[in-house]
């Protein structure tokens, strides 16, 4: 059960997927404009990335891997994903048309979200057990939707604010991005 939680933690605020891997970027700074539409868009990927885990394990480790056919994979996880976005698109936009007007074209980019196949692929690569996917999946979920909610929380600060000319705009949210990066280096002494 330690090892679940130091695994949890690890992949939440350790090695944040946005913020030390550099995953899901795309995402991370187009949707973090407002709170609402950055959680938002948070959990629906915290969904598409418990279902593709939940998914892929089992069609690596009892499909691809017994018919030698590993080298399928990343193929084989990019399918898995695009339907299961695909999925999650029909549903939002019948439920929340609102949210699915909010979240505009960066719902079918979690298609393409390196954050949603990087999960995938390191719990393969890894060697992970099922349960441990699904925890390292849920670590990296809540890493990502903490990442864009403290964006976006900054940039609803930041645009009240009288900032030079050269920084307005997308720079700004670079630097403010950069440090969090920085800030979120501390968290390396909690996991030895």
């Amino acid at each position: 059960m330690t090892d679940l939680i130091l695994l949890l933690v690890s992949a939440a605020l350790v090695n944040n997927v946005v913020l030390s891997q550099f995953y899901g970027l795309c995402s991370f700074l187009g949707v973090s404009r407002q709170r609402k539409t950055a959680v938002s868009m948070g959990f629906a990927v915290l969904f598409v990335i418990m279902i593709a885990t939940a998914v892929a394990w089992p069609i690596y480790h009892y499909v691809l891997d017994p018919l030698e056919l590993e080298y399928l994979q990343t193929i084989v996880f990019i399918l898995v994903i695009a339907g299961l976005v695909q999925f999650v698109e029909m549903f939002i936009k019948k439920s929340n048309p609102g949210l699915y007007t909010a979240l505009g074209v960066f719902l079918p980019l979690i298609t393409t979200n390196c954050a949603v196949l990087g999960v995938a692929l390191t719990s393969v690569q890894k060697e992970y057990s099922f349960a441990e996917s699904m925890v390292y999946g849920i670590g990296t979920s809540v890493g990502y939707i903490i990442a864009i909610a403290v964006l976006a929380g900054i940039r609803e600060k930041i645009e009240n604010n009288n900032i030079a000319g050269p920084l307005k705009g997308m720079p700004i949210v670079l630097f403010s991005s950069a440090l969090m990066a920085i800030a979120f280096v501390g968290f390396s002494g909690l996991i030895s």
